[in-house]
């Protein structure tokens, strides 16, 4: 019997998860062959790239109903020791006790965290990182918005990257929705000279006009500078007063990759060969936000749910592949593009690394909604459609999105 521990539930585990056991299967493995373990502190998969959105309690699944069908092994626990030597991990239940778990193969999937900033008063941000800091500050906003005032409705965001334009675009309405008859105000606080840096020029222009229709004050080459319960000193002098401010910069991957000793790139991720094996570290697999793979020449996945899901099928292919002794196959996904909802104006599709745009507005919408309604989440409950869906060569609608528009 071969173990394969998977560490983490979110979309490169889970996926990971249900990929090794489709190659088993299609290999005639039988279920003495490879078992199948994945642990995690939560019982669902979240579905994290929804989070910026109203009542965020909704946006999970149970990992049972994706893991149980398919005969994965699910520990509920919190990795605390990885031995990479010894092929061991420790980890601790809900109650407190400690449970030790070995491997043949360990595919690393713990994703990332935001890293909150170093200033005053930094208790005080939120955030749409996790279920629990989403759910705050949807129960915040209501409470605030419930208080009355006299003065607006007003809520900072910190960063113009990807998360920030939508968290703005989207909180821009919900303020509104909230305050009823009250006025609102939304601040939008960058510190490059440009909305959105990393997303480039070509999508920029649609970004400006969704910002300017929602009535975001943008501040650029700006920061925050301390935060308390009632203001937000931004560091040209201007005191925003608020009670809400969201911080949406600052990513890294989980400091279990502290753990495995690999080299690491900028954001903490493992670095990995073709077949996502974590460079001079054997049977060790990473996957996901902790894993700085290859996209394409030149290209270094980001960290999202689009290269998480093929990193995850991959990963489990190539775990299996690598037991049974089978060739493993290099990663290798769909072409990049990015969808970015730009709330009550539409959407924005750029196709490429270069994001060059193919849809927008309310065609754009609609793909987004179906992108995260519908695309992102997997099968329940149907062993046979999950481990369909687990197949590695499969891709997303998306592909083929740039070549009809």
């Amino acid at each position: 019997m071969s173990d394969v521990l998977v560490v983490g539930g979110g979309f490169a585990g889970v996926w990971c998860a249900a990929g090794v056991v489709r190659t088993a299967r299609r290999a005639g493995a039988d279920a003495t062959q490879i078992r199948v373990t994945l642990v995690d502190a939560g019982d669902d998969i979240v579905i994290r790239p929804r989070l910026y959105e109203t009542d965020p309690e909704r946006m999970r699944v149970p990992l049972d109903r994706i893991l149980g069908p398919i005969g994965v092994r699910r520990v509920a626990a919190t990795v605390t020791g990885i031995d990479t030597a010894e092929r061991r991990v420790t980890a601790v239940r809900r109650d407190g006790t400690a449970v030790e778990m070995t491997y043949d193969r360990l595919v690393l999937a713990a994703g990332s965290r935001l890293v909150p900033p170093p200033i005053p008063g930094a208790e005080h941000l939120f955030d749409v990182d996790t279920l629990p800091t989403a759910a705050v500050l949807h129960a915040h906003l209501q409470r605030t918005a419930a208080g009355g005032g006299d003065g607006p409705l007003t809520a900072v965001v910190v960063g113009a990257g990807f998360t920030g334009i939508e968290t703005a675009t989207e909180l821009a309405t919900r303020l509104r929705v909230l305050a009823g008859d009250r006025a609102t105000r939304l601040v939008l606080v960058e510190r490059a000279p440009v909305v959105g840096p990393e997303l480039g020029a070509g999508p920029r222009p649609e970004i400006l006009r969704a910002l300017d229709t929602a009535g975001v004050e943008v501040r650029l080459q700006t920061s925050v500078t301390s935060v308390d319960e009632t203001t937000a000193l931004l560091s040209d002098g201007t005191v925003v007063p608020t009670r809400t401010v969201v911080w949406t910069g600052g990513m890294q991957a989980s400091p279990l990759t502290e753990q495995v000793p690999g080299k690491r790139d900028q954001l903490g991720r493992l670095l990995v060969d073709e077949h996502l094996e974590v460079v001079d570290v054997p049977g060790v697999y990473a996957a996901g936000d902790t894993a700085a793979a290859v996209a394409e020449p030149g290209h270094v996945v980001m960290q999202s749910c689009q290269h998480a899901v093929p990193q995850g099928k991959f990963a489990g292919y190539n775990v299996a592949a690598d037991l049974l002794g089978l060739p493993r196959v290099p990663f290798s996904p769909d072409p990049y593009v990015t969808c970015l909802d730009l709330g009550a104006h539409g959407a924005v599709l750029t196709t490429g690394w270069d994001r060059e745009v193919a849809q927008t507005g309310a065609a754009a919408k609609d793909l987004k909604r179906s992108i995260n309604a519908e695309w992102i989440y997997p099968p329940l409950d149907d062993a046979d459609m999950i481990i369909n869906h687990a197949d590695h060569r499969t891709t997303w609608p998306t592909a083929t999105v740039g070549q009809s528009t």
